[in-house]
């Protein structure tokens, strides 16, 4: 994919197999959201192809572009963006509704992602009122149970304390190895990356900068020093 940015060009080709997790590190700027953004259907790129599990999704030479509501693709943001006045529930059940899955299909999924994500207990709380956590486990649950042919999470574990991060990087991999769906976390911590990537893909103003074992980072990248 290619994207002419105001300070570079971002110019970057990533691959992600089905179960894998592969973390995209760099340091603030480095185009990172924008990639994800991209594959997301949220931001335009000069040029492009993005296929997932088979499906073009974008070809700037075929003058494919799927529109981001029917890309198959869990997006978990860094402030989780679960909808503050909604319940836990309709959170869960807001891409299913969006989707028109038909009603018992809904709260089956919801139950089960509710039950899966230990937030079964909160189905009624407006989701404005929980901690960090907590709304990363909802917004977990809302990108997993439209079934997703691909799962980002960009900077996930930011805002969260310890323990609620081990709890969703658990999860995380957990769902993610089982559905075996790709994966793409966004992260800029060195040990968020060791622990819960299978592969690493550091990037510098967009351009690909070092890939490899996750606990195998250099110490210093040739440019960006993300470290």
């Amino acid at each position: 994919m290619v994207k002419r940015l105001r300070d570079y060009t971002l110019d970057l080709a990533l691959s992600v197999k089905p179960g894998e997790i592969m973390t995209l590190m760099g340091l603030n700027g480095s185009g990172k959201s924008t990639t994800l953004n991209i594959i997301a259907g949220l931001l335009q790129p000069d040029t492009a192809t993005i296929t997932i599990i088979g499906e073009c999704l974008c070809s700037t030479d075929k003058g494919i572009n799927v529109p981001a509501e029917d890309r198959r693709i869990g997006y978990v943001l860094q402030n989780s963006a679960v909808f503050p006045h909604m319940s836990v529930r309709d959170n869960v059940a807001f891409g299913l509704r969006t989707r028109h899955i038909p009603r018992a299909v809904i709260s089956e999924r919801v139950t089960y992602w509710m039950d899966h994500m230990h937030i079964a207990d909160l189905a009624a709380i407006k989701a404005g009122n929980l901690s960090g956590g907590q709304k990363q486990r909802v917004a977990l649950a809302r990108a997993l149970a439209i079934e997703p042919d691909l799962l980002m999470l960009d900077e996930p574990f930011t805002a969260l304390d310890a323990e609620s991060t081990k709890t969703v990087k658990e999860l995380t991999r957990k769902f993610v190895k089982k559905l075996q769906i790709p994966c793409i976390v966004v992260t800029h911590r060195v040990a968020d990356s060791a622990e819960i990537g299978d592969r690493a893909c550091v990037i510098c103003q967009g351009k690909k900068e070092w890939e490899g074992n996750p606990g195998e980072i250099p110490e210093l990248c040739t440019v960006c020093r993300c470290r």
